[in-house]
C-alpha cells in the first residue's frame, strides 16, 4: 500500500505519533510481528509485539534496479527470535515488511521496505540480520549452462518426476542418531545400497521438524544407515520421523535407468569434451575425415 491520505495529514501537523513495525514471515509458515513502540500494535491480522528489542539501521533505497538494503538488530529472546531458531536456519529467506505507523491510528501507515532476510550473525545474546530488497532477485544468474550433468533438481518443475512415486520416497522412524549427521532406521526390503545417496532427508516430526539435509552415503545391513554431508542444525532424536528421497547423480544413464525420466533430462550428455576441442590432425594412419578420437 502507498502512503495514506490520513498519514500525510498527520505528518503535516508537525506533532506526530509515529512508530515502526516489522512483519517477519518464515518459510515454515510462522509469522512474527515487532514494533519499536512501547505497547503492542495490531493490523493486517498480525500482532506487533512491543519491547522486542528489534531495531533497524538506516534503509538505503534507490529508484533504479540497484539492490535496496538495510540491517535489523535485536536481542535474542525465546518469545521472539531465539538463537536456536537462527542456528536451525528457520529465518533464512524469511519475508520482511516494514511500516511507518501512526500508533494512535494504525490505519494511517506506509510501507517502508519489502524484502527478505539474508545473512544473519549472532553473538553475545544479540543478532544482526541483513535485509535484502525485492530487487535482490534480479541479481541472480539466469539462463542454462551447457554441461553434461542435468541442471534440474529431482522433482522440480523442470525435472517433472514425482518423488512420491512408490519406491522413491519413504517415511520412517529414527532408531539411532549420531552427531545429528548419521541416522539409522529399520531396514528397507528390496531397496539397494546407495539408493538414497545424493538424495534428501526431510525431518517431519520433533524439534527439527521442517529441516532437511543432503545425503552423502547410504548403506543397509541389519538396519538402514544414512550419513548426511553436514549435521542437522537442530537436535534429532530416536522416535522422530524423517522422509528419505532417492538420490540422483545428474547423469543421463541414471535418469534413464533409475527414474525412466530421460525425456526430461536437462543436461547435454553428448557435448564434446575439452580434449576433443584441443585435438590436432594425425600424422599417421588413415585420414578419412572421420572421428578424430585417437
Amino acid at each position: 500500500m502507498g502512503v495514506s491520505d490520513g498519514l500525510l495529514a498527520h505528518l503535516a501537523t508537525g506533532h506526530t505519533t509515529m512508530a515502526r513495525c516489522w512483519r517477519v514471515a518464515r518459510t515454515d509458515g510462522v509469522v512474527l510481528g515487532f514494533t519499536d513502540h512501547d505497547r503492542d500494535l495490531t493490523f493486517d491480522a498480525t500482532v506487533f509485539q512491543a519491547d522486542s528489542g528489534l531495531t533497524a539501521q538506516v534503509l538505503e533505497q534507490t529508484t533504479g534496479l540497484s539492490v535496496d538494503n538495510s540491517e535489523a538488530l535485536g536481542a535474542l529472546r525465546d518469545a521472539g527470535i531465539s538463537e536456536a531458531d537462527i542456528a536451525a536456519g528457520r529465518f533464512d529467506g524469511a519475508e520482511v515488511t516494514a511500516w511507518l505507523v501512526n500508533w494512535q491510528n494504525v490505519d494511517e501507515r506506509a510501507v517502508l521496505f519489502r524484502g527478505s532476510i539474508g545473512e544473519i550473525r549472532r553473538a553475545g545474546g544479540a543478532f544482526q540480520a541483513e535485509l535484502r530488497g525485492l530487487t535482490e532477485a534480479l541479481n541472480q544468474p539466469t539462463g542454462r549452462l551447457y554441461q553434461r550433468a542435468c541442471s534440474a533438481v529431482l522433482g522440480d518443475g523442470q525435472c517433472g518426476f514425482l518423488t512420491s512415486t512408490s519406491g522413491f520416497e519413504f517415511e520412517v522412524e529414527v532408531t539411532r542418531v549420531e552427531d545429528n549427521r548419521v541416522i539409522e532406521f529399520a531396514a528397507l526390503d528390496g531397496v539397494d545400497d546407495g539408493w538414497f545417496a545424493k538424495g534428501r532427508l526431510d525431518v517431519v516430526s520433533g524439534p527439527a521438524s521442517g529441516l532437511f539435509g543432503l545425503i552423502k552415503q547410504d548403506r543397509q545391513t541389519q538396519r538402514r544407515r544414512i550419513e548426511l554431508w553436514a549435521p542437522l542444525p537442530a537436535d534429532l532424536s530416536v522416535g522422530d520421523r524423517v522422509r528419505v528421497q532417492a538420490g540422483c547423480d545428474k547423469r543421463f544413464e541414471t535418469c534413464r535407468l533409475k527414474f525412466q525420466n530421460h525425456h526430461n533430462f536437462r543436461g547435454f550428455p553428448d557435448i564434446p569434451s575439452e580434449d576433443w576441442l584441443t585435438v590436432g590432425p594425425r600424422d599417421n594412419g588413415q585420414n578419412t575425415g572421420g572421428s578424430l578420437r585417437r
